[in-house]
């Protein structure tokens, strides 16, 4: 019985830190909830990137795993969305719907066998997009409205495009090391403000870029069926 139990907890480790990345996301629903948005961002990136170490690691991934990751990305990135858009007014919550409806739509279709995967940007590149948004109006004192509203409108884009966008710093990290690696660098933008400007840059120029190329190669291999 006890070996029984112990092999279960070993299989769903992966699955438990999935959930856990989740359960902080009740502490912004509080009253004065919204100033934990920042460290719960990184702390569900951490999390969400050491689900998936855990189950390549420890050989323990399962189709259970990937659709409760899936599940749990589309219940934080959508309640994050919505609830940063709302926190500025009615004008950004409208767009704020709008790239939540495509993280849904993402995230779902993820879900079928069938589909495509690899293409489009994961709704994680939007969660740090807008969590740099926050650290650098924040630094400056600037509106952060115009801001969040172009990274909504570009990520409603981006997320459904049916191509790949391969120079993503995220996308390219494969290895535990260099996901590892990520993570403590957005831990850095967070607690050394100085290092939040350069580290924004690279992840908002590396995505611009990704979308140039992946889009001008697309429509490149559209034009050649056509031929």
């Amino acid at each position: 019985m006890g070996k029984a139990r112990g092999n279960f907890v070993y299989r769903n480790l992966a699955n438990a830190t999935s959930i856990l990345g989740v359960l902080p996301l009740g502490l912004l629903f509080l009253e004065g909830g919204y100033r934990y948005l920042v460290p719960f961002i990184i702390f569900n990136n951490v999390m969400d990137d050491l689900d998936g170490i855990l189950a390549g690691k420890l050989k323990i991934r399962s189709q259970l795993g990937a659709h409760l990751d899936n599940v749990c990305d589309t219940v934080v990135h959508v309640s994050l969305v919505l609830i940063v858009s709302a926190h500025f007014g009615m004008g950004i919550l409208l767009v704020g719907m709008i790239a939540a409806t495509a993280i849904i739509v993402r995230l779902t279709g993820r879900l079928n066998p069938d589909e495509v995967s690899g293409n489009g940007t994961p709704t994680n590149e939007l969660m740090r997009h807008m969590l740099f948004v926050l650290l650098l109006t924040g630094m400056y004192e600037a509106d952060p409205k115009p801001y969040l509203v172009l990274i909504f409108i570009f990520h409603t884009v981006t997320m459904l495009v049916p191509f790949k966008l391969t120079f993503l710093i995220r996308g390219r990290a494969n290895s535990a090391t260099a996901i590892t690696l990520v993570n403590v660098v957005l831990i850095g933008a967070w607690l050394v403000p100085s290092l939040a400007p350069f580290i924004a840059a690279s992840f908002f120029a590396t995505y611009l870029y990704s979308f140039i190329q992946g889009g001008k190669q697309w429509l490149k291999g559209q034009n050649h069926g056509l031929k």
